[in-house]
C-alpha cells in the first residue's frame, strides 16, 4: 500500500493538481494533507474544491496548519486589521474574502494533530507544525525536536511548515517533513510531496518533486490582482515561485528590522510600504 503525503499548498491548485494526477497515476488511493491550503497565491476556492472532492472520493485525512489559525482568528475578532494595498495584510485579506463559511467551517473543525493507523501497519502522528503547535518547526539537530520525538509514543511523525522536505532520525524514531506543494523551498522550481510505501511491515518514504506551470501561477497573481493586493509580498512570493532560494518569512523579519532600526519601535501588522521595498531590494533585488 503506498500513501501521498501533501503540504503547505497555499492555494496553489496548479500544482496541486499536478501532485494529484502523479499519486493517482501510481494507483495511491489514500491522501494525507498536513494543513496550509490556501495563502499567498490566486483564487483560493480553486484549492478548496479540489480539497473537497479529494475528500469526497478518497480516504482522506486533514491536519490544521497555521494558516488556518490565520483565517479563524481575523473571523473571530471581528474581521479587523487587515488591510488591501498593503505588503503585510493584503495577500491575507484578498484570500479570507474569498473563503466561504463552509471553508471556515472546515478548518475550525481540523484538528492540530493526529496519530493514525492505516491497513495495520505502524502507527503514525500527523502534524503542521510540530504535535503540540501549527507554527512550531521540528528542525534537524535541535534538541526541542528530538524532545518532541521522544515524547510521543509513535515511531513516525509526519510533518511540513519548513516547506524543506527532510528527514530526521533519532532514537529509532524518524520524522518526515513532506516539502510544500505551493511554495516549497530549495526545490529549483519543483513541487514537493511525499509517497509513504508499505515495506516489509514499515514505512518507507520517497520524496517527488515534480515540475509544474510556474509560468501561469505566476500570470495568475497579477490577474487576479495579487500584485496590487499586497505589492511586496506579490514580488516575494513571485521569486519564491521561480527560485525557491528566499521566503517571506525571511523578507519580513528584514522590512520589521529596518522599521524598528528607523522608528524605534515596529509591530505587526504596521509595516509601512517603504521598509517592504527596502526589504526587497536589498535581499531580492529590483
Amino acid at each position: 500500500m503506498d500513501i501521498a503525503v501533501l503540504a503547505d499548498i497555499h492555494g496553489n491548485y496548479i500544482a496541486l493538481r499536478k501532485c494529484i494526477d502523479y499519486a493517482l497515476s501510481r494507483n495511491i488511493s489514500t491522501f494525507i494533507f498536513l494543513g496550509d491550503y490556501v495563502g499567498e497565491l490566486a483564487y483560493p476556492e480553486k484549492t478548496m474544491q479540489i480539497i473537497y472532492e479529494m475528500s469526497a472520493k478518497y480516504k482522506c485525512y486533514f491536519i490544521k496548519g497555521n494558516k488556518e489559525d490565520y483565517w479563524i482568528d481575523y473571523q473571530n475578532r471581528g474581521e479587523v486589521g487587515w488591510k488591501d494595498n498593503d505588503s503585510t495584510t493584503g495577500s491575507l485579506l484578498y484570500t479570507y474574502e474569498h473563503l466561504s463559511d463552509r471553508d471556515i467551517d472546515f478548518f475550525r473543525e481540523l484538528p492540530i494533530s493526529q496519530s493514525i493507523i492505516i491497513a495495520n501497519m505502524p502507527q503514525i502522528t500527523i502534524c503542521h507544525g510540530s504535535p503540540y503547535k501549527v507554527n512550531q518547526k521540528l528542525l534537524p539537530n535541535s534538541n526541542t525536536t528530538f524532545e518532541i520525538m521522544d515524547a510521543i509514543d509513535t515511531s513516525i511523525i509526519l510533518c511540513a511548515h519548513t516547506h524543506i522536505q527532510n528527514k530526521i532520525e533519532n532514537k529509532g524514531k524518524i520524522a518526515l517533513n513532506a516539502g510544500a506543494v505551493g511554495v516549497p523551498l530549495h526545490s529549483n522550481g519543483k513541487s514537493q510531496f511525499m509517497i509513504l510505501h508499505e515495506e516489509d511491515k514499515q514505512w518507507k518514504e520517497e520524496f517527488v518533486g515534480l515540475e509544474y506551470d510556474v509560468e501561469n501561477v505566476i500570470k495568475e497573481l497579477q490577474i487576479s490582482g495579487l500584485d496590487k493586493h499586497a505589492p511586496y509580498w506579490y514580488k516575494v512570493t513571485e521569486n519564491l515561485l521561480r527560485h525557491g532560494n528566499i521566503s517571506h518569512g525571511t523578507i519580513l523579519a528584514k522590512a520589521m528590522r529596518l522599521c524598528k532600526d528607523e522608528t524605534g519601535d515596529c509591530i505587526w501588522p504596521n509595516i509601512p510600504e517603504k521598509y517592504w521595498e527596502k526589504a526587497v531590494a536589498e535581499v531580492i533585488g529590483k
